[in-house]
């Protein structure tokens, strides 16, 4: 119990700072908890739980981004429809994965990301918004790639939006607001398509472990507004920077944990 409300607290700061639902933290600590727990498939219940966590977690940073007006509502409204369906389609799919392939993937998306966050520079912001059905095949791939490793989706759509020219805390909090429907859409399908795997005297519905999820939320919930409040008081370059690294480690992590 200890070690999930600790996660929450570290999930929570990370998705105010960075917009993202804390997947990429969850995933990981999670498959490592249930593997010394001897649970079975262990490996899409990290991924199930840590969707369904997502959803306490992207509400509580997208609050708070609204606060700061850090919201773009208006690329939120043209991409969410891609997400909710990509997000729905690639959970059912993810469950037919084999754990060993999924980790390898998760490990390879984690780093690509930590090259990105932290080898990225600054766009200009004369660039303009793209086209509606550019932003409904971004929300798609958005949605599918997040639903297969389990993330808010934020190391994707940060990037994305900032690419229109679109102020990096914007982007974040915007991405925060997307985590939101596509947690939602991706944990119904984890639900469903692991309803074997159901345990009620443990606590498991399909591939979402309620325990896991119950603690870990309890303090995401209340730490990601600090999150909020630290990034827009430093610079968002050397934040990107840093989670770029802590991404790095934990890829590395993951992938020595299954070869």
């Amino acid at each position: 119990m200890i070690e999930f409300l600790f996660l929450g607290c570290v999930v929570g700061v990370c998705a105010g700072m960075f917009g993202i639902g804390g997947g990429g933290i969850m995933v990981p600590i999670f498959t490592m908890i249930f593997l010394k727990e001897g649970i079975s498939d262990a490996i899409h219940l990290a991924l199930g739980s840590s969707m369904c966590a997502i959803i306490i977690t992207s509400l509580s940073s997208f609050l708070a981004h609204n606060k700061n007006n850090a919201i773009r509502w208006d690329l939120l409204k043209l991409i969410v429809p891609g997400i909710i369906i990509g997000t729905m389609l690639s959970a059912f799919i993810a469950s037919f994965i084999p754990a060993f392939y999924l980790a390898m993937v998760f490990s390879l998306y984690m780093f690509i990301s930590a090259l990105r966050m932290f080898f990225s520079k600054s766009v200009s912001k004369t660039r303009r918004i793209y086209k509606k059905y550019i932003q409904f095949i971004a929300g798609l791939i958005i949605g599918s790639v997040s639903a297969i490793v389990s993330i808010g989706g934020g190391s994707l759509s940060v990037p994305y939006i900032a690419s229109q020219g679109v102020d990096i805390k914007k982007a974040i909090g915007t991405s925060a607001a997307i985590g939101f429907p596509l947690a939602i859409a991706g944990t119904f399908g984890y639900v469903v398509s692991g309803w074997q795997n159901t345990n009620l005297s443990e606590f498991i519905i399909g591939y979402v472990n309620l325990k896991a999820v119950f603690f870990t939320t309890i303090t995401s919930f209340l730490f990601a507004p600090l999150g909020v409040k630290i990034v827009h008081n430093i610079k968002s370059q050397n934040v990107k920077k840093i989670f770029g690294i802590f991404l790095f480690i934990l890829s590395m992590k993951m992938l020595f944990e299954f070869i």
